[in-house]
């Protein structure tokens, strides 16, 4: 488990802990970018919008290998969201607007993300 603190330069800490776990689980150096993308963009929303950037929160990251595929969450310590009312980014009336496409990059970039705790956790997997 790797702890941040809620201050967007913990966000640099994502490229080594991926830098480790590709060496580690001897991981295909085609899914790297979409690790750390997925890695980058939900560690980034749990400093700024789950925990507000409130340096006394912390961020959780935690990995579990399976026989086939990696599943990492990130936690904060915020009060969650909805995650289902997401607008859509890809929307014409959105492209334009702030908001979702970190998700939307998740969910594209992993095999399955999934929310947990009111959205205060997101579950990315990654088959190997």
């Amino acid at each position: 488990m790797l702890k941040l603190p809620s201050n967007l330069n913990s966000v640099a800490e994502v490229r080594s802990y991926v830098d480790s776990i590709v060496h580690k689980y001897r991981i295909s150096p085609d899914l790297y970018p979409n690790i750390l993308i997925s890695l980058t963009e939900a560690v980034t929303n749990a400093i700024l919008h789950g925990n507000c950037q409130d340096e006394t929160k912390k961020v959780e990251i935690r990995l579990r290998k399976k026989e086939d595929a990696i599943a990492i969450c990130v936690s904060d310590q915020g009060c969650g969201f909805d995650y289902r009312s997401l607008p859509d980014p890809t929307s014409p009336e959105n492209l334009c607007k702030c908001g979702g496409r970190g998700v939307f990059l998740m969910h594209q970039l992993s095999d399955r993300l999934h929310f947990k705790d009111n959205g205060r956790t997101v579950e990315m997997r990654f088959k190997l």
